[in-house]
């Protein structure tokens, strides 16, 4: 084939080598429009994972840039002037201008065709001259621009600000400097890549920029003023130019990567944030994948089909993980809070492709630290200078909320939702609880208990507002606490215009077909196109039910539960008048924020004042709506420092179903983020689920001051166990039988756990 590649970076450099190499055959020619040796960045870095694909690909040019590499296994984190080292972590530096000089030499070596000086303003002007046509003209691509109606390329600029300069000393790992002046906050990402030199990018947000003065600044102001600002890590050492800006990072995406026998390759067709030092990696290993598919296929359409379809899933995983990368560094003054340790390690596992586990196997010596410093930091809160050599990961650290003791930081909830009978909940959901109980959980967390018979979600909510619900769940609540230290969490809810719906095996709000009750909201609108229109609460009914909610956190007290959970999310209620997409009121409840927060703020008071001083109060809260216009993480840190002032002691983390219409990416861990989030900006502890499953992902998120305790799901063993667990009546009168039975089979105090096991089995 006649292959034309526009761009002489490394893509296109090598791309041209494993093309020519494949098919000797092959006329290539790259069109560069700077001169061979002309380059604006300082230093490449990468992994051994990637050398491994180098070196299959081409061994000479593999052996060529491995002679020169600088290779380092730390990671240094500068912060509050204090130096972290975390090792294991290997990587390889090379100069850009190294890399670069060396493929062209492979290029002439195997008659590559290289030309120099040559811009190419129009696409068109290459009168069609080839059989493929490769865009690896980089970010501000000229081909990707031509024919943007078919690749629909999408640019997103970031928040901050960075400047890409070198440094005249040798580092002996990837530093990170975290600087703090009147201006703001500033972060260096620092790196070795020769035996003088060094990378030096230095990043902050635009309005410590601006309040800098560095958007009026040259290129020596921006120098002489980052020197200062870092002298002490520079120790005398000069900052190196290369026709330095401050500019913002540009994440690229695509619709396709080709059209025709037209081709993008590199940061043409994709971006990732330089935080996770990829891009180079990104752009060889593209030019891998084609050279193999064009080898394989002779058809050039399945061949660029094949290619785009092995590249775009890893490319996405890639920029998954750079833009949480790239969201952290945009946002880091929220992490300065944290101490040292906790700091380091929330840096370090950023964007999720290192973990609590990983960085233990990498640097046995820097998890024993974290271990350690979670532990201190217990000891600390309780007021107390205690310091141990020897110390248990994080998710097996106690947790102390006002006087509550949590033995560790793992909470459980069943599996399946409850099948109560008039509000009543049934055995086999309380011998469930037991059991989980019974498996090391720190915490037991029920289903949603609603405060009032028409507050139900579906037909077979459990409810806790008469003394018939009461003796059930003190009866479950003693089993559990007689049986196991875990402690008992309950919410409180009031469902809103999302009750009276069908039971939730059934699929999820379904209306009720008989015996529907009728619905309250923050204002009269239905949640789905078939449930029925809600009543807006008027001033009365709010006082009636700010009453009904503290009846139930009274009875919730003598029940025995340990930590109480007022239920502002999933759209229900009290989220209603929160969520401006479900509260349209025209009064004093209504409008701004503060109104809307105005009656869930009163329902916490009255709440709190009948919740005893000593036991710990909790909001559910929803992050946000995940729908455009609705409730966001802005709103719930505003909301969750009112809540603090007002005595919460926890936040639950949640998200979506505000309306039907939710927009979340569930995934593994996708609450996470919203945890950290609402943490860091109100200072109040965190529970989140979101698929956790193993201690390695609990651990993560605590040491990193993600959160402090962690809904997990129930291990698979416990799941298959609840699938056996006893059906109950659906009549009334068999309800209050069952309940009579209930009060026979659940364990007395101090019966030993086997027993629950043959109740069980019993009934």
């Amino acid at each position: 084939m006649k292959i034309t590649i526009l761009g002489a970076g490394p893509a296109g450099l090598y791309g041209a080598i494993l093309l020519k190499k494949a098919n000797p055959l092959h006329e290539i020619t790259i069109l560069e429009r700077n001169a061979p040796d002309a380059t604006y960045g300082w230093g490449v870095v990468f992994s051994d994972r990637t050398l491994a694909a180098f070196q299959e690909a081409d061994y000479k040019s593999y052996k060529a840039i491995t002679d020169r590499f600088v290779l380092w296994d730390a990671i240094d984190v500068y912060y509050r002037d204090e130096l972290l080292r975390c090792g294991g972590h290997i990587f390889a530096g090379l100069a850009r201008k190294q890399l670069l000089a060396l493929l062209q030499r492979r290029c002439a070596e195997l008659g590559v065709s290289m030309r120099f000086n040559t811009e190419v303003a129009d696409v068109a002007a290459l009168d069609g001259g080839y059989d493929l046509l490769i865009a690896a003209d980089g970010v501000n691509s000229l081909v990707r621009k031509t024919f943007a109606d078919i690749f629909k390329p999408s640019l997103v600029p970031g928040k901050a600000r960075y400047i890409w300069l070198g440094m005249e000393k040798v580092l002996d790992a990837f530093t990170f400097i975290f600087r703090e002046n009147e201006h703001g906050l500033f972060q260096v990402h620092s790196y070795p890549f020769d035996g003088t030199t060094s990378t030096f990018i230095v990043e902050c947000d635009e309005t410590t920029w601006r309040r800098a003065g560095l958007d009026a600044a040259s290129e020596d102001e921006s120098i002489t003023y980052c020197e200062r600002l870092f002298a002490p890590e520079l120790a005398g050492r000069r900052l190196l130019p290369n026709n330095s800006k401050w500019i913002n990072f540009v994440t690229v995406k695509n619709a396709t990567w080709r059209h025709g026998n037209i081709v993008l390759l590199g940061d043409a067709a994709h971006t990732a944030h330089f935080s996770i030092g990829s891009g180079t990696k990104l752009a060889m290993e593209d030019a891998i994948a084609l050279a193999n598919a064009l080898d394989t296929h002779p058809d050039l359409d399945t061949a660029l089909g094949e290619y785009e379809a092995e590249r775009r899933p890893v490319v996405e995983l890639f920029q998954a993980a750079a833009a949480e990368s790239q969201s952290y560094f945009e946002n880091v003054k929220r992490y300065t809070r944290l101490t040292p340790v906790e700091f380091t390690f929330n840096l370090l596992t950023r964007s999720r492709r290192i973990t609590y586990d990983d960085l233990r196997l990498r640097d046995p010596r820097f998890g024993n630290i974290v271990d350690r410093e979670f532990e201190r930091r217990y000891w600390a809160g309780q007021g107390r200078s205690i310091f141990t050599l020897i110390a248990p990961p994080p998710m097996f650290a106690p947790l102390t909320l006002r006087g509550l003791r949590v033995a560790n930081r793992a909470v459980f909830t069943p599996a399946t939702t409850g099948q109560a009978v008039s509000g009543v909940p049934c055995t086999g959901d309380a011998l469930e609880l037991a059991r989980l109980a019974q498996d090391g959980a720190g915490m037991v967390l029920t289903e949603p208990v609603a405060v009032a018979t028409e507050g139900r979600i579906t037909s077979d909510s459990a409810c806790l507002h008469e003394d018939e619900h009461l003796r059930a769940w003190t009866r479950i609540i003693q089993a559990i606490h007689t049986q196991s230290p875990a402690k008992v969490a309950m919410p409180l809810n009031h469902a809103g215009w999302r009750g009276a719906t069908r039971p939730r095996g059934m699929g999820l709000d379904r209306p009720l077909r008989d015996g529907a009750w009728p619905l309250v909201s923050a204002s009269a609108l239905p949640y789905t196109e078939r449930s029925q229109t809600p009543r807006a609460l008027d001033r009365a009914g709010m006082e009636g039910m700010r009453d009904v909610f503290a009846h139930s956190a009274h009875l919730a007290d003598a029940a025995g539960v340990d930590l109480l959970i007022l239920h502002m999310g999933h759209g229900y209620l009290l989220s209603s008048f929160l969520s401006p997409l479900t509260n349209r009121r025209d009064d004093e409840y209504g409008g701004t924020l503060e109104q809307r927060m105005r009656f869930p703020l009163e329902v916490f008071d009255a709440v709190r004042a009948a919740w005893p001083h000593e036991k710990p109060l909790a909001v559910a809260l929803n992050v946000t709506d995940s729908v455009r216009g609705g409730f966001g993480p802005d709103d719930a840190a505003t909301v969750a420092r009112t809540l603090k002032e007002h005595g919460c002691d926890l936040l639950v983390a949640l998200a979506g179903y505000v309306v039907p219409q939710t927009e979340m990416p569930y995934r593994r861990g996708f609450l996470t983020p919203l945890s950290e989030r609402i943490r860091n900006d109100s200072g109040l502890p965190t529970l989140v689920g979101g698929y956790l499953t193993t201690a390695d992902e609990v651990n993560t998120l605590l040491a990193g001051g993600r959160a402090d305790l962690c809904l997990m799901l129930p291990p698979q063993e416990t799941r298959t166990r609840s699938r056996s667990a006893p059906t109950v009546a659906t009549d009334a009168r068999e309800a209050r039988a069952t309940a009579d039975v209930r009060e026979e089979s659940m364990p007395e105090a101090g019966t030993p756990a086997r027993e629950v096991r043959r109740v069980e089995k019993k009934e």
